[in-house]
């Protein structure tokens, strides 16, 4: 086979073709994974991503950022990328402020979902503001004065939008409490409704023997509650209606009124109670004498409580005695002057303490407590000071001024 031979003209024209495949293939490879996703949005390698979505935005940002970066800068930049696909820092800062603003910002939000707008941080606060603003819904009834039988009629309709009270259920069992103010001297109530947030009630409650002049005068309050089997019922709201103003010779009047959250007492304090006590060491009883009650709170719109004491008597934390006061009518001083003998079923005082309650006494409903006063070896203040006098100094009547608490 005859060797083959190659001029040295020949050598060199086919080391430049090889040169200039080199150079144009080089131009033409595709930029490192990461430059091409920071020029989408994602500043993040391949492996990390865990969705084809993470890649970059939609379309409509491909061709604004494609429009942004000019194919001649492309390559320019291409050109001075180092040995690890890198770029110096002096290119982003060479950059257009159009071209700062489409990548920058993509660049600090990564891991965002996405991006929160003024307008939508406006609307979701005012929403939050508008959800405080608990609703406790509508009222609504009818007034009448019926001049043959010199009567004042009052018809609770029904009750729209109330709040649930029962979070398991979501529902509530409510029931209405009305008083004509400012004496009280009439209270009435509804029945339950169970298991409704739009009780229709429809009951008609007639008062006789108040003028027509007197009309004027008073004032309506009704109380919305949810009734609880287990405790205390749950207040939602209150209506107050003063009916001056309010012409009632024409016939009958529909109303309905927004309920409203009830009136927080104002009073720092729960008002004083004058306790005296006598220890008998010989017989073992413990004569307990509820004297006086002043600056109780006010315990609805009225401003007037009709409060009376109940006495409990402990031994070893549990119940084994109670006796109660007379309910004095519409006042903030009280004067009892009530006494109470209690046998003690031990020896000494130091298992023993009593409980006084203040309550202010409501008609057909559950009473509600205006202030709570604990006298024993445990207690603090002056209750524990009273409790250790009587026991130094048995069978003296020892009478002391006490701050009530919250009940």
């Amino acid at each position: 086979m005859a060797p083959i031979t190659t001029s040295r003209e020949e050598f060199v024209s086919l080391f430049a073709w090889i040169c200039c495949q080199r150079k144009s293939s080089k131009s033409n490879k595709t930029p490192p994974y990461k430059f091409v996703h920071v020029l989408k949005g994602v500043d993040i390698y391949p492996e990390n991503l865990s969705s084809k979505k993470k890649f970059g935005v939609d379309d409509k940002n491909e061709v604004k950022n494609k429009q942004a970066v000019p194919k001649n800068s492309l390559h320019l930049d291409l050109e001075k990328r180092d040995l690890n696909g890198n770029f110096p820092k002096t290119n982003l800062k060479a950059g257009s402020p159009s071209d700062l603003e489409n990548v920058t910002p993509k660049l600090f939000l990564e891991g965002e979902k996405e991006a929160v707008s003024p307008d939508s941080l406006k609307s979701s606060t005012s929403l939050t503001s508008e959800e405080k603003q608990e609703k406790l819904g509508t009222l609504f009834f009818s007034l009448e004065y019926n001049f043959e039988k010199k009567a004042f009629v009052v018809n609770i309709k029904e009750a729209r939008g109330l709040p649930a009270m029962d979070e398991q259920s979501m529902t509530s069992d409510p029931y209405i409490k009305m008083t004509i103010l400012p004496e009280k001297k009439h209270k009435v109530k509804t029945r339950v409704l169970r298991k409704t947030l739009d009780p229709a009630f429809d009951e008609t409650f007639t008062f006789y023997g108040i003028p027509y002049t007197q009309i004027q005068e008073l004032a309506l309050h009704f109380t919305i509650l949810s009734f609880d089997r287990f405790s205390r019922d749950d207040i939602i709201g209150e209506v107050l209606i003063p009916l001056s103003g309010i012409e009632l010779s024409d016939g009958k009047m529909l109303m309905n009124r927004e309920i409203i959250k009830r009136n927080v007492r104002k009073s720092s304090g729960r008002g004083e109670l004058l306790i005296s006590l006598c220890y008998q060491s010989t017989t073992d009883t413990l004569t307990v004498v509820v004297l006086k009650a002043r600056h109780l709170p006010k315990s609805d719109v009225s401003g007037l409580s009709d409060p009376y004491v109940k006495v409990n008597l402990y031994h070893a934390k549990k119940r084994i005695s109670k006796k109660k006061t007379h309910v004095k009518k519409c006042t903030p001083n009280a004067v009892f002057n009530e006494l109470f003998v209690f046998d003690i079923p031990c020896e000494g005082l130091e298992e023993i303490s009593v409980e006084f309650l203040v309550l202010d006494s409501e008609r057909g409903s559950q009473n509600e407590v205006i202030g709570r006063l604990v006298l024993g070896s445990a207690a603090e203040g002056t209750g524990g000071e009273h409790w250790k006098e009587i026991c130094d100094y048995p069978r003296r009547q020892i009478a002391k001024w006490h701050m009530l608490c919250d009940g």
